[in-house]
């Protein structure tokens, strides 16, 4: 049996619904949500902030530590053991690797910036939805950042190349999957996540590479939006001094 029409209809180069909001957790330094089809992530950002224990300090620059969580009913697949796990931890770690190139931290030395990803609903590609929902709590912080960080999962299914799989594709029985979670820094195209879960032949990864670079450029536009969308939502209120938009007006 072979896989030559996605399950959900979609063309194989095309993305999931995706929502992306800046600014959605009110004591956090910097907020975002980015939701993809039924993949839910929340970021939050806490610092720059002294780091402890003081041995951890690092003289020279800052440190970026990434914590991801998915919550225990939030699968599509097995419900998820609360508390860290191996595979939290790995995910944690090339999150950071993964964000790290576009931060400039030199300006903060001995101090911390926490980014604690939440994902309530999952279906497929959570790294890359909490990676992309990251990228836009760091700006949204404020931080000296040289562009954000846009990311999707690509694979093959069968004979198919497609991006973003869903849960059903990479469980799907009766031929072979390949799965591919990338990350982009758009403006110069450098890849700071690439990781692989299957097989997958030479000209079938360039193929896939390239899909997930354009699909990179659509998620880095929503991005972007999000930010403009908050700063642009902020700018009102302060100018106006009411949430509302009303304002005070001299009649």
């Amino acid at each position: 049996m072979g896989y030559d029409k996605r399950i959900d209809g979609r063309r194989p180069d095309e993305l999931r619904p995706i929502v992306a909001k800046a600014g959605v957790i009110k004591r956090a330094d910097g907020s975002a949500m980015f939701k993809i089809g039924n993949t839910v992530a929340y970021a939050a950002v806490y610092g720059p902030r002294d780091l402890f224990p003081r041995f951890l300090q690092d003289p020279q620059r800052g440190t970026l530590r990434c914590r991801y969580n998915m919550m225990p009913f939030s699968g599509a697949g097995d419900r998820v053991k609360p508390g860290g796990s191996r595979r939290s931890k790995e995910i944690s770690m090339v999150t950071e690797k993964a964000l790290l190139p576009v931060l400039n931290l030199e300006d903060f030395p001995n101090a911390v910036v926490d980014v604690f990803i939440e994902l309530p609903q999952t279906d497929a590609g959570t790294r890359c939805a909490g990676i992309c929902a990251a990228a836009i709590a760091l700006a949204d912080a404020g931080l000296s950042m040289k562009d954000l960080v846009s990311s999707v999962s690509v694979g093959k299914v069968g004979d198919m190349i497609a991006i973003d799989l869903d849960y059903a594709e990479e469980s799907y029985e009766g031929v072979d999957v390949a799965d591919i979670p990338l990350a982009f820094i758009p403006r110069t195209g450098q890849i700071t996540l690439l990781q692989m879960d299957g097989l997958i032949d030479r000209d079938s990864l360039k193929k896939a590479l390239e899909m997930g670079r354009k699909a990179c450029l659509q998620i880095y536009g929503i991005q972007k939006k999000a930010l403009k969308d908050r700063f642009a939502s902020a700018a009102a209120v302060n100018g106006n001094g009411n949430s509302d938009g009303s304002g005070d007006k001299n009649e």
